[in-house]
């Protein structure tokens, strides 16, 4: 009965990649993520100008609730990409955008898994009395780390909070990259890939424009530029082949 439901669920996400769209599965995980990430950013930015008080412990609060949920969603949309097959749109076109695209995608996972992660170590370090849990409903405990001097402690909260900055100046630098480029593929390239993902933007029809001429033009003058700084090596040849 469940691994027929299963099977359901994934021959139905199948039918929209088939279409070059996302799922509505993976599209609430995307909207819903993309809507705390900015959030959490914003609130984090606030809170930490915030004087110590009864206000500043209630935004810490909020944040750390906020965190779980980024962390559980993070988990199922991780899972559900396991799983569900994704849409091959004109982002999967071989070149240097697409591979840079696929590198930009890693690291926003490794940004969304880090922050929570490292905010959930920085509490189990230094707020045992925190309690944390999942919609205020589902407890959610801290790490084992009650055994651990106080050096090692310290010295823990320490790592995670570099690590915790590290990551928000990495996803401030990412995420207008991010947004640039789908509305370079909607705007210039004229594409499905943001339609895939916000199915309620109309795919546009192709037709030459002015921004598309001078965005290759431009294309075609970086990439020039790129082979005179960094030429290819040349292939050695065989001295076996000449003897022969």
């Amino acid at each position: 009965m469940i691994d027929r439901l299963f099977l359901s669920v994934l021959e139905w996400a199948a039918g929209h990649a088939d279409e070059g769209r996302y799922s509505p599965v993976a599209i609430v995980f995307h909207w819903v993520m993309a809507v705390l990430v900015v959030f959490q950013l914003g609130w984090g930015w606030w809170m930490g100008r915030l004087p110590v008080g009864g206000d500043k412990v209630a935004a810490y609060e909020l944040h750390y609730a906020v965190g779980v949920v980024m962390l559980a969603l993070i988990i199922g949309r991780s899972a559900w990409r396991a799983f569900a097959p994704e849409p091959i749109n004109d982002a999967d076109k071989p070149g240097w955008e697409s591979t840079a695209a696929h590198i930009a995608h890693y690291v926003f996972y490794a940004c969304l898994f880090g922050l929570p992660l490292s905010g959930w170590l920085m509490v189990s370090a230094s707020a045992r009395e925190t309690d944390l849990s999942l919609l205020a409903k589902i407890p959610w405990p801290l790490l084992p780390l009650q055994d651990l001097p106080n050096t090692r402690l310290w010295g823990l909260e320490a790592l995670a909070e570099w690590t915790h900055w590290g990551l928000v100046v990495s996803l401030l630098l990412l995420i207008p990259i991010h947004v640039v480029g789908a509305l370079k593929h909607q705007v210039i390239e004229q594409d499905d890939v943001l339609h895939g993902m916000a199915p309620i933007i109309p795919k546009p029809h192709r037709r030459p424009t002015a921004w598309r001429r001078r965005y290759r033009a431009v294309e075609k003058r970086t990439l020039r530029l790129a082979r005179r700084l960094w030429p290819r090596p040349r292939a050695r040849s065989n001295p076996r082949r000449r003897r022969a």
